[in-house]
């Protein structure tokens, strides 16, 4: 997981994939942006950006309220699906 956090574009990819196997186990879109907004929780706690695109998405996380950061993961989410 350390090396996907380093580059953006593999951990786009990496979310991609995760995505993709909670869609194939018949979890809704919705069910997905809740779990990434707990993911993002986490990530904006505990671990330390590791690239420009990781501390922008955390400074963002951390400026926004409870409804943004739901906007955020879900624009996460459509991000990814483009990869």
């Amino acid at each position: 997981m350390a090396t996907v956090l380093k580059n953006f574009q593999k951990w786009k990819e990496f979310l991609n994939d995760r995505i993709d196997q909670a869609r194939g186990a018949g979890m809704s879109d919705e069910t997905i942006a809740k779990m990434a907004v707990q993911i993002g929780e986490f990530l904006a706690d505990k671990v330390d950006p590791e690239n420009a695109e990781e501390r922008l998405l955390k400074e963002l996380w951390d400026a926004g309220d409870q409804a943004e950061r739901q906007t955020l993961a879900k624009l996460m989410i459509k991000l990814v699906d483009k990869t």
